[in-house]
C-alpha cells in the first residue's frame, strides 16, 4: 500500500541528504504524519521519522518506520522520562516491531503538530550558534520568528521544551542544527533552505579570515611516503590512513590550534571523528600523537564515574589528523570510512574557522557534556548496528600476478576477509576481471597497479602507490609467475632470462622496497612467496621453471632472517597442479607436460589428482586459505617456513 505523506518524506530527505552543508552520514532526522489502516482494518494516525543510523540520501520507505501517533503524544503528559524507559516506551507504538529503531529523536517530532518536520545540523547553523553570543546572533541572522534552545542533549526533556516552541516559524539548537515544519513537504524543505541562506548571508557579512595567512610549503612525495608509515606505526594499528586535500587551506591557517579549540561543529559529528582533531607535523610527529592521547586519556579518566557499569574507553588514539602543508589523514578501518571522516571533519572544520573568523569567542561544549555524548548509549547503538568487521579489516596486502590464476582466488579471499588489496599483474584486462570480482561481491575497494613488476621504478612505484592509497603495508604475496617450459638442451637464454626476470626478480624487488616500508612503519609484517612443488621435486622439460620456484625459496629464507630483526616473517607456499583460471597451463604447456606425463591434455588434471596422496585436486582457494594464514597473527611465529598446498606428494615433502 502507497502512503502519499511517506512519499514526500523520503523524497524531501533526499534532497537533504544529498546536500552535505545540510546533514552528513546519518546526521539529521526528518518526518511526516499520516494515516494508515491497521491490522483490524482501524484508521490510524501514525509518525514515520527517520529510522537511528540510517542516511537521509540514500533511505527509502523501509528507512522510515512508522509508529502509532497516539502512544507517543501521550507521554507529552509526563514530568519526566529517562533514556531507556522513553527508548522502551517509543519502541512499543511500532507499527511493526521489527522495524528498524526510530530515531532517537521521535518524541521531538511527535510533540510537534505539523505534518512534516526537517531537523538538520546546517554547517551555517552550527557556526552562527558555536560561540558565546549565539542567541544573539541568531536573532540578528533569522529575526525574532526563530526560538533559541541553549544545548540540552537529545530526549525527552528537549522534546518536550521544543514542543513548546511551535507558534515560532522554526527553532535552533546550539551545537545541534535547525528544525522546520509545515503542513505541506514541499514547504517544509523551502523553509529549511531559507533559513540556511538566510544565516549564510548574515555569516557573509562578519568574516573576517586572517590577512596574510601563512601558507606552508608543499610536503614532498617521499615526505608524504614517510610521514603515513611513520604515523601508522605510531598508532600501532591495522588500519587505512588516507590523505585530503580539502582541509588544505585550514591546515595552513596559523591560528589553527584556535580553530581545533572550537571543537566539532554538532555533537553528531563528534560521534564519528571524535570530540578533537590532531594537530601533526612530520617533525614533532611522536609527541603531536602523545600529546592527543594524553588529553583524551585524561578526559576520560575525569568523566568516566558518568558512565554505567561496564562501559570503558573508546581508545585515545585521534582519527582526524590536520598537517600543514598537506590538508588532513583520516584514519580509519577501509577507504571508505576515511572518506567519510574527511567529509564530516571538512564541514566540521569549517564551520570552526568560519567561528574563529566572525565570532570574538567560540566556544565548544564542555567536557562533561562532550563526554556524555560521546558515550551516550542511545547514541552509541547506532554505530553497534554495523556488523562485526571481518578478520582482516583495516589490513594492507599487496598481491602479485592477480590478474588470473592463483593471484586473482587469493586477491578475492583476501578481499572477502575486508582486507585492502593492490591488485598488481602486467594483464591488464586480467586486472579488471579481477577488479570486477571485488565490486560485484562488494568488497573494499582495491587498488589496481599494472606494470612489470621486475622492472625496479615499477616494484618502487608499487609500494608508492600502495603507501598512498591506504596509508601503509601489512604483507605482500609475491606470487607473479609465466611457465618456462622445456629440455634444457632446447631451451633459450632468452626464455631461461624471463622465467627468472618474472618469477624471481620481481619477488626480489617488492621484497627490497616493501621491507624498506615496513622498517619506516615499524609494526613488523607478513611476507608470502608462491613458490612450487616443483622447488623441491621438479620435473624433467620444467627446468627453467623449476630453478626460478627454487631461488623463490631462498629468497624467503633470507627475507626471513633479515626481516626478522623489524618483526617481518617471509615464508613460502608450494602449490603443485591448480587448473582454475590459470594461464600457467596456456601456450602448450598444458599440451608439453601431458606428454611428459605420458597421458591427453584432458587428462592432465586428474593425473596430477591422482598422483597426490590425497587424491585431491589443488584449488586456488586452498592456496588462498593457507596464505591467509601466514598473513595472519594466527601464524605470528611461524618464519622461514615451507608449507606444502599440493595434496601430498611425497617427492616435494619440504626438507
Amino acid at each position: 500500500m502507497k502512503y502519499p505523506e511517506l512519499e514526500k518524506l523520503v523524497a524531501r530527505s533526499k534532497k537533504i541528504g544529498s546536500d552535505q552543508s545540510l546533514v552528513v552520514y546519518g546526521g539529521g532526522n526528518t518526518s511526516a504524519k499520516g494515516e494508515i489502516r491497521d491490522y483490524l482494518g482501524r484508521n490510524r494516525d501514525v509518525l514515520w521519522v527517520k529510522g537511528s543510523g540510517a542516511d537521509m540520501q540514500y533511505g527509502e520507505a523501509v528507512d522510515y518506520p512508522a509508529l502509532y501517533l497516539e502512544e507517543l503524544v501521550a507521554l507529552h503528559k509526563k514530568d519526566e522520562l529517562d533514556d531507556e524507559t522513553m527508548v522502551d516506551y517509543v519502541t512499543r507504538a511500532l507499527v511493526d516491531p521489527t522495524a528498524r529503531r526510530p530515531s532517537i529523536e521521535t518524541l521531538l517530532h511527535a510533540f510537534l503538530p505539523a505534518r512534516h518536520i526537517d531537523h538538520v545540523h546546517a554547517d551555517v547553523i552550527c557556526a552562527l550558534t558555536n560561540h558565546v553570543d549565539g542567541k544573539a546572533a541568531v536573532e540578528e541572522a533569522l529575526g525574532d520568528g526563530f526560538a533559541f534552545v541553549e544545548w540540552i542533549r537529545p530526549g525527552f526533556t528537549l522534546s518536550k521544551l521544543v514542543s513548546e516552541l511551535n507558534s515560532y516559524e522554526g527553532v535552533i539548537l546550539a551545537h545541534h542544527g535547525l528544525i522546520v515544519w509545515d503542513e505541506d513537504s514541499d514547504k517544509c524543505y523551502e523553509k529549511t533552505l531559507a533559513a540556511v541562506a538566510k544565516a549564510d548571508s548574515f555569516l557573509r557579512t562578519l568574516a573576517k579570515p586572517p590577512k596574510p595567512d601563512f601558507r606552508h610549503e608543499d610536503l614532498s612525495d617521499r615526505d608524504i611516503f614517510e610521514l603515513l608509515l611513520r604515523l601508522r606505526g605510531k598508532l600501532k594499528r591495522r588500519q587505512i590512513l588516507r590523505r585530503d586535500n580539502r582541509l588544505r587551506a585550514i591546515a595552513d591557517r596559523t591560528d589553527l590550534t584556535k580553530v581545533l579549540a572550537a571543537g566539532a561543529a554538532s555533537a553528531d559529528h563528534m560521534l564519528r571523528i571524535r570530540p578533537w582533531s590532531c594537530l601533526l607535523t612530520a617533525e614533532t610527529l611522536d609527541t603531536d600523537v602523545e600529546s592527543y592521547q594524553r588529553k583524551y586519556a585524561a578526559y576520560f579518566e575525569a568523566n568516566k564515574s558518568l558512565l554505567p557499569p561496564g562501559y570503558t574507553s573508546h581508545g585515545n588514539d585521534p582519527r582526524v589528523f590536520l598537517v600543514p602543508g598537506l590538508g588532513m589523514i583520516g584514519a580509519g578501518a577501509s577507504i571508505a570510512e576515511t572518506k567519510m571522516l574527511a567529509d564530516i571533519a571538512f564541514h566540521s572544520h569549517t564551520v570552526g574557522a568560519t567561528v574563529v573568523d566572525c565570532f570574538a569567542h567560540p566556544r565548544t561544549l564542555p567536557d562533561n557534556e562532550i563526554f556524555g555524548f560521546d558515550y551516550w548509549p542511545m547514541e552509541l547503538y547506532k554505530l553497534k548496528l554495523k556488523p562485526a568487521a571481518p578478520k582482516f579489516t583495516g589490513s594492507i596486502f599487496v598481491v602479485t600476478g592477480a590478474g588470473s590464476g592463483i593471484g586473482r582466488g587469493i586477491a578475492l579471499y583476501l578481499g572477502s576477509l575486508g582486507a585492502s588489496v593492490v591488485l598488481a599483474d602486467i594483464d591488464e584486462k586480467g586486472l579488471s576481471e579481477t577488479e570486477a570480482e571485488f565490486i560485484r561481491l562488494k568488497y573494499p575497494a582495491p587498488l589496481i597497479v599494472s606494470g612489470d613488476q621486475s622492472e625496479e621504478k615499477v616494484a618502487e612505484e608499487t609500494i608508492a602507490k600502495t603507501v598512498d592509497n591506504f596509508g601503509g603495508l601489512d604483507g605482500l604475496v609475491l606470487n607473479a609467475g609465466i611457465p618456462v617450459s622445456g629440455m634444457i638442451e632446447e631451451l633459450s637464454a632468452e626464455s631461461w632470462r624471463k622465467g627468472l626476470e618474472v618469477n624471481l626478480t620481481s619477488a626480489f624487488l617488492l621484497t627490497k622496497f616493501g621491507l624498506r616500508a615496513l622498517r619506516v612503519q615499524s609494526m613488523g609484517g607478513s611476507l608470502v612467496y608462491i613458490a612450487s612443488k616443483n622447488a623441491f621435486s621438479p620435473g624433467a622439460g620444467f627446468g627453467g621453471y623449476s630453478v626460478s620456484k627454487a631461488g623463490m625459496i631462498q629468497l624467503m629464507r633470507i627475507s626471513a632472517l633479515e626481516g626478522g630483526s623489524i618483526g617481518v616473517r617471509a615464508n613460502a607456499l608450494n602449490p603443485d597442479a591448480v587448473f582454475d583460471n590459470s594461464k600457467l597451463w596456456e601456450g602448450g604447456v598444458r599440451e608439453q607436460r601431458a606428454k611428459e606425463h605420458g597421458v591427453r591434455p584432458e587428462e592432465l588434471e586428474d593425473f596430477y589428482a591422482k598422483r597426490n596422496i590425497l587424491k585431491a585436486r589443488v584449488r586456488s582457494e586452498d592456496v588462498a586459505r593457507s596464505v591467509a594464514y601466514l598473513l595472519s597473527d594466527e601464524s605470528s611465529r611461524t618464519t622461514g617456513a615451507v608449507i606444502p598446498v599440493d595434496g601430498g606428494v611425497a617427492a616435494g615433502f619440504p626438507r
